[in-house]
């Protein structure tokens, strides 16, 4: 593995070193160096500290662990891969992702999964452990999100406007009851056991990712967020 310290790093610097550093990278002592890993793949990155926005941009492959926090933009636009951050991340998480996976063992910010979308095969997944800010899946087109709620004492672990232009895709939230203020265009209810086997594969992932236990999830109920079939975007926006 080679060793990268970022310490005192540029990020045009930083990111050269990266690109020319091999397929098996560690950055320590990253503070704040942006669009680390922009458009690469096929790299396996682990990071200590905290990068700057947009981490994994148009990623296309490969992996990224952070043993920390990351900032905004975190897997911005990124088409394939695995983003894991032991932390929190900022806002606009997963913003337009297209495929790949986003796991979050903490809190994620405002407008996670905005504008997130999928195409056949290309189906991207966000899973975050804590509580998002408001208008998680803000127009979102495809692909899945799954927040848990973990250590949340609200009764509904997102912010304000949840689902605002939703018109493909599902979200999951495990929560003691639905956000008061959902759209009229998402349709939402109780998650059935076959919605539930639907994410188990995602649940797993998630709980090894950071050594938990998967049964700890159910003790709350799961509710499922879909566009409402009479929304018109539905049909104008996704791929049928």
């Amino acid at each position: 593995m080679n060793r990268i310290d970022a310490n005192g790093r540029d990020f045009r610097a930083l990111n050269e070193e990266i690109r020319a550093a091999g397929q098996e990278i560690l950055i320590e002592n990253c503070m704040g160096q942006r669009y680390i890993a922009a458009g690469m793949s096929g790299v396996s990155l682990t990071i200590q500290g905290i990068p700057g926005n947009a981490l994994g941009c148009y990623l296309n492959g490969g992996t990224i662990r952070v043993h920390g926090n990351a900032q905004d933009q975190t897997g911005d636009t990124m088409n394939s891969g695995t983003i894991v951050v032991d932390g929190s991340c900022g806002d606009a998480t997963g913003y337009s992702m297209r495929g790949g996976k986003i796991l979050v063992r903490g809190n994620a910010g405002y407008r996670v999964g905005i504008h997130m979308k999928a195409y056949r095969e290309q189906q991207p997944l966000i899973v975050v452990g804590g509580e998002t800010g408001s208008f998680l899946g803000e127009y979102q087109a495809g692909g899945t999100i799954i927040v848990l709620g973990i250590g949340s004492e609200k009764k509904a672990p997102v912010g304000n406007l949840c689902g605002t232009g939703m018109h493909g895709g599902k979200m999951f939230l495990r929560a003691e009851e639905l956000p008061a203020d959902l759209p009229p265009q998402v349709a939402a209810s109780k998650a059935t056991e076959e919605d539930m086997a639907e994410i188990d594969g995602y649940l797993e992932e998630f709980c090894a990712a950071f050594s938990m236990e998967k049964q700890s999830l159910f003790d709350r109920p799961f509710y499922v967020l879909r566009p409402n079939s009479a929304n018109p975007y539905q049909n104008l926006y996704t791929f049928n």
